[in-house]
């Protein structure tokens, strides 16, 4: 009973904002589908058709409800590669074979959500928790420069080319305030971006983004005005235009899988495990996000198998694939939209478009577009990251402006695994310098070391540095409570130590170690059982090793 109520809450919580919200994304992601088609090569309708199946099966199944998905330009940079090197392929063969690189795009899909499904399977989606807040800052920053930078090139040519500013510089200034395409793209730009800010103010009923489209695209369908639209931008871009049929299954994929030959581990798996692992990180760093703005917890491990159920079916019937679309879900959050009816009304309203609403949303300006997108980069943007960058360590400072420096310039995934490494290096680095021991002489004469700070593979050197076994009484105690030992590499450094203290022929006592570290001790040498002390105030908490499979002795171990 619980469950069923949780499912229905899920599904939808207010069905007219879902509806309403979900509407406006699917405007939004015609634009995107089909500029991210043209970044990977690929046909229109082969984006719309990734768009949609990626959207209804990760809003009915994913792990996120109110997340959208799509195709998305962070795959689509790797794609063009990919299908480059296949169409290559198949114009060098004997019989050479047209499109072959589209081909080997739906086999490299079918790869990709496999490898996604087992992230899911394996519960790897958890590990987005981990990533440090510098990081996350960093990646919503870069990826609001990178939908800004996006838009730039719907743009006309506020200037011809051939006008230096430097040389010309009245001609420029001239050319610039009188071209009228790009003042009237400016001013309904303006105008779509005043009514998404004022609107709300009046009222939160209905999404301001699909008001602001619906206004903008009556007074230019019903007033005359000619300016760019979807129609044209499609038609500039070198397709025929939104109309299609229902996608369709592409058995003839796997008569393909015989052109791969020595181009399988070459090209596709590596292909595919790039694009399963920007997918999955910018689908689990988006989700995080959403989790932030609606308070509320996604489940990371079911979005990974959602997007890889979704990509498989991309591969089967034609589509470019995606991930999650952190515009899109922002727009659909912030229109109302909170339950998996929102993304799958965007979805289905996405293929209806294709189906049957063509003629009229190829009439829509771009600048009602681009005007929800700079709302959605101004929404997106961490402007708190100006505050407080001279307040948070030097260290998180740059972890940040290189994730968001990195993301622009290469990828999202990139950029998110170079934030990782670096806020991982500097953690380490600062503990490592975080030991110390504390000396003191009993009246009985044994000399005792209070060791603090957790000993690690990155503290061993001083941790080593602080005991003078040449000069140290006969009787030596060394007492851990106030450190933790953490893992094989601590092991090792207590096991040596140990052994020097017994090869000078002083006795050493051991304090404070917790139980499984004792364990693994006991069963490197018999000479801890005369060594560890056991007492009943010795911590608890649990070393990352099995200690039954820790069964040689730990200089046997490569550590």
């Amino acid at each position: 009973m619980i469950l069923g109520q949780t499912t229905r809450k899920n599904f939808t919580q207010n069905p007219k904002n879902d509806i309403l919200s979900g509407l406006t994304v699917a405007l939004a992601l015609v634009p995107e589908a089909v500029a991210f088609a043209f970044v990977a090569g690929v046909d229109p309708l082969v984006g719309l058709y990734g768009a949609f199946m990626m959207g209804i099966v990760t809003a009915l199944f994913g792990g996120r409800p109110g997340m959208i998905s799509g195709a998305t330009g962070a795959m689509a940079v790797v794609m063009v590669h990919l299908i480059q090197k296949g169409n290559e392929v198949g114009l060098a063969l004997d019989t050479p074979i047209e499109n072959l690189g589209l081909q080997w795009l739906f086999i490299t899909l079918l790869f990709v959500g496999c490898i996604q499904i087992l992230a899911g399977v394996f519960k790897l989606g958890k590990f987005v928790r981990l990533i440090p807040h510098p990081v996350m800052m960093g990646f919503v920053n870069g990826l609001a420069i990178v939908i800004f930078m996006s838009q730039l090139g719907l743009f006309p040519n506020a200037v011809p080319k051939d006008i230096s500013f430097f040389s010309n510089t009245s001609d420029w200034f001239s050319a610039l305030f009188t071209n009228v395409d790009f003042w009237k793209m400016m001013s309904f730009i303006g105008l779509t971006m005043g009514i998404m800010f004022g609107l709300p103010k009046l009222t939160k009923k209905i999404p301001a983004a699909l008001i602001a489209i619906i206004v903008v695209a009556s007074i230019t369908i019903f007033g005359g005005i000619e300016m760019s639209t979807v129609g044209s931008f499609i038609r500039d871009g070198g397709g025929e235009g939104l109309q299609g049929g229902l996608p369709t299954f592409q058995d003839q994929i796997f008569g393909f899988f015989g052109t791969l030959d020595g181009h399988f581990l070459k090209t596709i798996l590596p292909t595919a495990f790039i694009l399963a692992a920007i997918g999955l990180i910018e689908s689990l760093m988006t989700l995080n996000l959403i989790d932030e703005m609606t308070e509320t917890r996604g489940n990371g491990n079911r979005e990974c198998i959602a997007q890889g159920g979704a990509n498989i079916l991309n591969g089967f019937f034609g589509g470019m694939g995606g991930c999650a679309m952190i515009g899109q879900s922002i727009i659909n959050v912030d229109s109302g939209g909170r339950g998996r009816l929102s993304g799958a009304v965007a979805a289905i309203a996405l293929l209806c478009f294709v189906l049957f609403g063509a003629p009229l949303i190829e009439q829509i300006p771009i600048a009602a577009l681009v005007g929800v997108m700079f709302m959605v980069v101004i929404g997106t943007f961490a402007w708190s990251s100006f505050r407080i960058i001279r307040k948070i360590p030097l260290s998180d400072a740059i972890v940040l402006i290189a994730v968001s420096g990195i993301t622009v310039w290469k990828d999202l995934a990139v950029a998110v695994i170079a934030g990782v490494i670096i806020s991982a290096l500097v953690f380490a680095w600062k503990n490592a310098t975080m030991i110390r021991a504390r000396k003191r002489v009993k009246p009985n004469g044994t000399k005792t070391y209070e060791i603090w700070g957790p000993l690690f593979f990155g503290s061993i050197q001083n941790f080593n540095s602080k005991f003078d076994v040449k000069n140290d009484p006969q009787h030596i105690e060394i007492d851990f409570v106030e450190s933790r030992v953490s893992d094989h590499s601590a092991l090792e450094a207590i096991f040596n130590l140990v052994e020097k203290y017994e090869a000078e022929g002083k006795s050493i006592k051991l304090k404070h170690l917790s139980k499984d570290c004792k364990v693994l001790l006991r069963k490197a040498s018999p000479i801890f059982e005369n060594v560890i002390i056991d007492d009943v105030d010795d911590p608890r908490y649990h070393l990352a090793a099995n200690p039954e499979k820790f069964t040689k002795p730990l200089s046997e171990y490569n550590i």
